[in-house]
């Protein structure tokens, strides 16, 4: 390399989304805030713990328990899926916080960890305890986060995120379920 050639440092971004789409997205929640929709999973369930979730038209979303939980192990288990549906929803909350502000991300991974309390054994058998005592102790994110920003702008993008997140708010709050045999 000689003298007057500079090193050139090459950034691959990650691919975009629509901004347009998603300020018109966004102009239709401030037009009707308290719009909403509605998701639907038709599971069924194949035998042990292995269940398929049909979604749409996507292939189904495979569950089972592991082994030490008498489970076949060919999938991840319901509580891992839920963490999955938590950090794909952080990550697209991170990209479209990053879309609206005009910064270009060039790395985006979430790790998950969550703490469950199962020693009631679904309910067959085990500990006596309470609902709140079951499931999600303490959930833990730590967000690897690039781009075309400092890291302050970069921290305020995954709070926002956060902050906003459906699931991670479905998951922080009392929801009213109803759970019966049809």
């Amino acid at each position: 390399m000689s003298q007057d050639e500079q090193p050139t440092t090459i950034t691959a971004y990650l691919r975009p989304i629509d901004r347009d789409g998603l300020l018109a997205f966004a102009k239709r929640g401030r037009d009707n805030p308290d719009r909403q929709g509605t998701n639907v999973v038709h599971t069924v369930c194949e035998g042990q713990y292995r269940t398929l979730s049909y979604v749409g038209d996507h292939d189904p979303v495979v569950v089972d328990e592991p082994l030490h939980l008498f489970g076949q192990d060919t999938a991840p288990a319901p509580g891992e899926i839920a963490l999955s549906g938590l950090g794909g929803c952080l990550a697209v909350g991170i990209t479209a916080v990053a879309t609206f502000r005009n910064v270009r991300l060039s790395r985006l991974e979430l790790r998950i960890e969550g703490d469950v309390g199962n020693t009631a054994a679904w309910g067959a058998g085990g500990a006596p305890r309470e609902p709140f005592q079951m499931g999600f102790q303490a959930i833990r994110v730590s967000v690897d986060l690039e781009g075309d920003a400092t890291r302050e702008e970069l921290e305020e993008i995954v709070r926002q995120a956060n902050y906003f997140s459906p699931v991670a708010n479905s998951m922080r709050n009392p929801i009213p379920m109803d759970v019966s045999l049809s």
